[in-house]
């Protein structure tokens, strides 16, 4: 009987091999993609090394496909005009629904192969996406705006795995010794030390403006609204002031930021848009995560077409607007939105 293929974004590193090495001993044939996603210096030549090392070892065949303009259009660029619009971005969850849950799906296409794997801490039934076993590296809050279309192809083998128990297992496998170990980076991939270098090589980001208050009254200045995301507290004047005060909201057209005292960040409703939702609902309650690391909170949820509201029990201080709030019941992802 022919084994199923199987295709395998692989980066060289712990979570790829073992998820590959795990469906190959459930029967699949492991076909292997790295995915070129950006042009920093030095980045793909390392880990294509690794990548093909790992591939050797367990016999599988390897692509190194070339995303780099989908992901330049679907997931830099849209970082880049996102913090131009006073927003904050997520690249990541674009990444992951556009490029390697969209794009690399559709290389499996053509490829003629039904189902995708990687190494992400999640699991998925077809129908839904879970929680991982692990809450610690779970990774549901950033897989959330996937389209619903695309969870029958995906296989996450590590989503009932322990992190301590895949690097266990990756201890013995002799192609990972050299880096089976290594630390892992939770950064942006194309962010080197922060997000405004890479903003300052598209348009000046050191315009000063000017700090208002809540009724539009000037009280101070700032080095440039780019600088600043909602609850910063420092690097901008409030004159007079004596308690410490924090980004309410960003005004890019005016190049102003609004301040005022931590109390004023208090948020406990909030809209959203771009709705993807893994069943068929309009109203509901669930809880709702508005940061990944951040507890689930009950919420009320109704949805109005292409937009929706939130009103959560609970106030959470300084919600940043382009963020993505993700809705479950329980460990179950029910879909998500981003803040509006």
């Amino acid at each position: 009987m022919e084994k199923k293929k199987i295709l395998v974004g692989m980066s060289g590193g712990v979570d790829s091999t073992v998820t590959s090495i795990l469906l190959q001993e459930e029967g699949y044939e492991v076909v292997g993609v790295y995915l070129k996603l950006h042009n920093k210096p030095g980045y793909h030549e390392e880990n294509i090394v690794k990548v093909k090392r790992v591939a050797e070892y367990l016999g599988v065949e390897v692509h190194i496909h070339d995303l780099a303009e989908e992901f330049k259009g679907e997931v830099y660029d849209y970082f880049v005009d996102t913090y131009k619009e006073g927003l904050t971005p997520n690249p990541c969850v674009m990444c992951n629904r556009n490029i390697k849950f969209g794009s690399m799906v559709d290389f499996a296409d053509s490829l003629g192969i039904d189902k995708v794997a990687t190494g992400h801490y999640i699991k998925c039934d077809g129908d839904f996406l879970y929680m991982a076993e692990d809450d610690t590296k779970d990774q549901s809050y950033f897989l959330a705006q996937v389209r619903k279309e695309t969870l029958k192809k995906l296989v996450f083998p590590l989503g009932t795995w322990v992190k301590n128990d895949v690097k266990e297992f990756a201890s013995k496998i002799p192609v990972l010794a050299d880096f089976a170990t290594q630390r892992e980076s939770s950064e942006i991939c194309f962010v080197e030390n922060d997000y405004t270098e890479v903003l300052e090589r598209h348009m000046n980001i050191d315009l000063e403006g000017d700090t208002v208050d809540v009724d539009g009254n000037v009280v101070g200045k700032h080095k440039g609204y780019m600088h600043y995301t909602i609850g910063k507290r420092r690097g901008f004047t409030v004159d007079g002031a004596h308690d410490p005060h924090f980004v309410l909201a960003i005004k890019p057209e005016e190049n102003q930021i609004v301040v005022g005292k931590k109390e004023a960040l208090e948020v406990k409703n909030f809209g959203i848009r771009q709705i993807n939702l893994f069943e068929d609902a309009t109203d509901f309650s669930s809880t709702v995560k508005v940061r990944y690391r951040t507890a689930a909170i009950p919420c009320k949820v109704k949805i109005d077409g292409d937009t929706g509201t939130v009103e959560m029990e609970e106030a959470v201080f300084g919600l940043a607007y382009g963020q993505v709030a993700v809705f479950y019941d329980g460990d179950k992802v029910i879909g998500s939105g981003i803040i509006c």
